[in-house]
């Protein structure tokens, strides 16, 4: 059952990484190793609610630690296997790696580790409650008897408690724990599995979704569920949808109401009347005649409804009863219908169920007393607590007890074989009642009363009870009456019948709420990579946004819904993802996705339409278990994995490891690539293709969208203001992923190119990113730049725009002079003290003056040791000849940012590489002086055409030039 490839499971990670270890131990006697203790535990648990770096699906990851087990596997624990398996038969049909059942039981006798049995036990405990888990995988960690331990999950408490449990019983079984009960332990897992379970009414709903490939969200941990995502979202409560009218629901919670409506529309009601008090009651009664019935005024299944009432005596009682279950002190008395109970089932309009449903009873043996009969009835494995299962045990309360003692038994009495006791005086399935489908049966004329009723009372999936004879008879014409019209309906009698046909009933509700053709998923386009996914974002979004679209924006800054800061923090792990897709407003999404949160949770949502990778560098190893470039590159792999076949991944061929990431995607690769030739473009665009690259022609460089023999030209590069005139070849780099991406989405080439050269680095547009200004003659540069790649990027782009080389503009293109580059710099904590000594060198070839930092977080490093590291790789880079003139440190950022402003002076360039832009925007404000240069590469500084260039629509454009 379980399988470590595969739909559901990631290939590809290190199954044992102590592989010699483990096989040693296998030949080891006992007397080599230690004795076999109860050592098994858990170091670390972790829910991941999307796709992940373990498993395309959700999943729960353990991480164990073996201790002395670690020498002992599976076969060498006398008895172990044994008693595994009589702990739990159905272990005996996981077929494990081998893919066929019995292939667990295979590899418990040729010897596993018990790391991988306690996946294997973690499972089968969620499906002795009743989920349906299939998948898990378990992985060396590195270290000698530690393992990663990923098993998927139904609920996530469920998985979680399985998992710890799964330890317990393993731990048991190699040292018996005096205190462990399975059968007791187990039956509280299945009771939590009920508590945190969606109901059979809602999980079919969800079954019928699911089918749709329509994605839904739990909002609650009751079974308020949101379907479908951002505009296209509607909403379930149970059977109550969000176009469910509230008024209609307060009419259905008003009896007397409602059978007043259904009276004025002439269909059969019995008379009733509403009363207070008990002598209102029976003043009533008397009126209408006995038998009468009472129930609450506004009670629903078949709560405190009081049935054929033949004097004031019981009447009375009746009274007290239904009282006690009213939210108003109101009690409706009404005449009492004989008959069969029926629930018709409405769902827009339209007949889609009927179910007879017979009271909770037993069936005497002349054997057995009552109780011990419902104690037999209750272990049929149909039935359970509440909605459990598909029957619900019956009760034996005092109504019960009353109700048998009115047909004259006790409840230790022996009625006569065959002899039929009810238990409860209404059929509802919640009170031990069963269910016979009688949908085909139903008479027209009876079908039309039910869905006139619901229209009448205006419910859009309403439960109609009727009470005739016979269902399939007129009941205009057996005397008949409707009793009841019920907001949200339970589904149970219908799709789990005690007999005859199950209704699919589920189906007309998603057709209801999603009719034939109407989209429930918004597109999302997910970016990750090492630097420049922000800007990516910022770029597509842009795009989307003039194209009239409301996007929803997640990233470092934090959560953007149609260009409106709704959340300020670094949003960009799954639960802001989630918080987008909540958005009734937002109809296109794009996300940053940072490797933190991939790592935390997964992704927050089930796949993305477009994923875009714009690089991998060595940033962030060393954290979570991530130690090598190529683990990091399999983690941020993720999105790309998360792209359906009818998706886009955009990769950067550049970077040999993400343009490896194209043999992970099941849908199409756009590539994109600055270099002028490169052999895997040549050879991915003579195959038919798609990338985006860069083509000299008269005015300079053109990025262009190549697909075999075909060019399609976007944009000038020295147009687009963000590139400034081409030399920020970062920027270059983030707009051809943009690019790349708009067009996987599905914007027209007009768009994009509109898009482009409207997105400019203003602090408004792009906070932190490449922010120009000039204060008093000083140039003054901000950046987010905080690792060695980044910075070295804003180092090649001051070296262009200062040495007046490397310009990919047309001719004349400006260019900066700097009698001096200052520089601030900094870098997280969490990062590796190599890390930190690399973006010193790399800070001392590009700037004269420096000045170290740290940031206001400093993540779990003492203060003053982040900037002690950034300072030795600056000495290291002097020491080589780097062109570094001075450096200090000033830890305080606002502290830094003031002190290389005022030891600058007119003629200066002052690069700040910051954290929070923002405060130091506000720096800059309160100085006089300050503007912002004219945007490069627009003539009017608005992102329009100037004068130089074109428009590639209206200028003809030869690639071979």
């Amino acid at each position: 059952m379980t399988s470590p490839a595969g739909r559901g499971s990631r290939a590809g990670r290190s199954r044992t990484g102590t592989r010699t270890q483990r096989q040693t131990a296998k030949r080891e006697t006992p007397a080599d190793k230690p004795p076999a203790r109860a050592e098994l535990r858990i170091l670390e648990s972790q829910v991941f609610r999307g796709p992940n770096y373990w498993s395309y699906e959700p999943a729960v990851r353990l991480l164990v630690d073996l201790g002395s087990l670690e020498h002992w596997p599976s076969n060498t624990l006398p008895g172990f296997n044994e008693a595994l398996l009589r702990s739990l038969p159905g272990l005996a049909q996981h077929s494990c790696s081998l893919g066929r059942p019995g292939g667990f039981v295979e590899r418990l006798r040729e010897g596993t580790w018990l790391g991988h049995v306690a996946e294997h036990v973690a499972i089968e405990l969620q499906r002795e409650t009743g989920t349906h888990v299939y998948r898990g995988k378990t992985r060396a960690a590195g270290s000698p008897g530690r393992y990663h331990v990923i098993f998927g999950y139904g609920e996530e408490q469920v998985g979680l408690a399985a998992g710890k449990l799964a330890v317990r019983l393993v731990n048991h079984l190699v040292e018996p724990e005096e205190k462990f009960d399975l059968a007791r332990e187990l039956e509280e897992l299945i009771r939590l599995a009920e508590r945190t379970a969606f109901g059979p009414s809602t999980q079919a709903i969800l079954d019928e979704a699911v089918g749709r490939d329509i994605p839904y969200l739990r909002l609650n941990q009751a079974s308020l569920v949101q379907l479908g995502q951002g505009k296209y979202q509607r909403r379930i409560r149970a059977t109550m949808t969000s176009i469910t009218s509230a008024l209609a629901v307060d009419i259905a919670g008003d009896k007397k109401l409602t059978t007043q409506l259904l009276a004025a529309a002439g269909l059969p009601v019995p008379r009733g009347e509403i009363v207070r008090t008990a002598d209102e009651a029976a003043a009533a009664a008397a009126r209408i005649g006995y038998p009468v019935v009472t129930k609450p005024i506004d009670g629903n299944h078949g709560r405190g409804v009081m049935l054929d009432l033949r004097d004031e005596r019981a009447l009375r009682a009746a009274f007290k009863r239904s009282l006690s279950e009213a939210r108003r002190p109101q009690v409706v008395v009404e005449s009492y219908v004989t008959g069969n109970d029926y629930r018709v089932l409405v769902v827009g309009g339209r007949m889609v169920a009927v179910a007879e449903r017979i009271p909770a009873h037993v069936v005497g043996d002349g054997v057995h007393s009552v109780r011990e009969l419902v104690e037999l009835t209750n272990a049929d494995p149909r039935r359970g607590f509440g909605h459990e299962k598909v029957l619900t045990k019956i009760a034996v309360d005092d109504e019960a007890e009353r109700l048998v003692a009115k047909q004259g038994y006790e409840l230790d009495a022996v009625p006569p074989e065959e002899a039929l006791v009810k238990l409860a005086s209404t059929g509802n399935m919640s009170t031990g009642g069963i269910s016979i489908d009688r949908t085909w049966e139903a008479h027209e004329d009876n079908v039309e009363i039910a869905e006139e009723a619901a229209r009448v009372v205006g419910l859009d999936v309403a439960g109609i009870d009727f009470l005739t004879p016979d269902i399939s008879q007129p009941v205009r014409e057996t005397g008949g009456a409707i009793v009841e019209v019920n907001a949200a309906p339970g589904f149970r009698m219908h799709t789990h019948p005690t007999e005859g046909e199950a209704q699919y009933v589920a189906k007309p509700v998603i057709d209801l709420l999603f009719p034939p053709g109407t989209p429930s998923r918004i597109p999302i386009v997910a970016v990750t990579g090492s630097n420049g996914k922000t800007t990516t974002v910022r770029m597509i979004a842009h795009i989307f946004k003039a194209m009239g679209h409301k996007v929803g924006v997640t990233s470092t800054d934090g959560i953007y819904i149609d260009e409106r800061l709704v959340k300020r923090a670094d949003a960009s792990g799954p639960k802001s993802a989630q918080m987008v897709l909540q958005n009734p407003r937002v109809d296109f999404a794009v996300f940053e996705v940072a490797r933190g949160g991939i790592l935390r949770e997964g992704l927050g949502y089930g796949r993305n339409d477009v994923a875009v990778v714009t690089n991998v560098t060595g940033d962030h190893l060393g954290l979570k278990e991530v130690h090598s470039i190529k683990q990091l590159a399999a983690v941020k792999r993720v999105v790309v994995e998360a792209v359906p076949r009818s998706g886009f991944a955009v990769l950067n061929a550049d970077d040999e490891l993400v343009a490896d990431m194209r043999k992970h995607c099941s849908g199409a690769v756009v590539l994109f690539s600055m270099q002028e030739k490169n052999d895997l473009v040549e050879r991915w665009v003579r195959r038919g293709g798609k990338a985006v690259c860069l083509q000299k022609g008269p005015l300079g460089e053109m990025m262009v969208i190549r697909e075999g023999r075909r060019t399609m030209p976007i944009a000038w590069v020295h147009q687009l203001p963000a590139t400034f005139e081409g030399r920020a070849r970062m920027m270059v780099a983030n707009a051809m992923a943009a690019a790349g991406a708009a067009h996987a989405a599905g914007a027209h080439l007009h768009d994009i190119r509109q898009g482009l050269r409207s997105f400019s680095t203003s602090i408004y547009q792009a906070p932190g990113r490449l922010n120009l200004f000039e204060l008093n003659g000083v140039k003054v540069l901000i950046d987010y730049a905080h690792n060695a790649a980044g910075l070295a990027t804003v180092g090649d782009f001051v070296e262009r725009m200062t040495s007046g080389s490397g310009g990919e503009g047309p001719p004349g293109a400006p260019s900066w002079s700097a009698n001096l580059r200052v520089a601030v710099i900094a870098t997280p904590g969490d990062r590796r003290d190599e890390d930190m000594r690399d973006l010193g060198r790399v800070a001392a070839r590009y700037f004269d003056d420096i000045i170290i930092r740290e940031d206001r977080n400093p993540r779990g490093r003492k203060r003053g040791e982040i900037a002690d590291h950034v300072f030795e790789g600056v000495q290291d880079a002097v020491r080589k000849g780097a062109r570094v003139g001075s450096v200090e440190i000033v830890l305080d950022e606002m502290a830094a940012t003031r002190r290389a402003l005022d030891r600058s002076r007119p003629g200066d360039l002052v690069v700040l590489c910051v954290d929070y832009a923002t405060d130091v925007w506000k720096e800059l404000e309160s100085r006089k002086s300050l503007k912002q240069p004219p945007i490069l590469g627009s003539a009017e500084g608005n992102g329009q055409v100037g004068e130089v260039g074109g428009d590639p629509d209206l200028i003809e454009f030869d690639a071979g030039r």
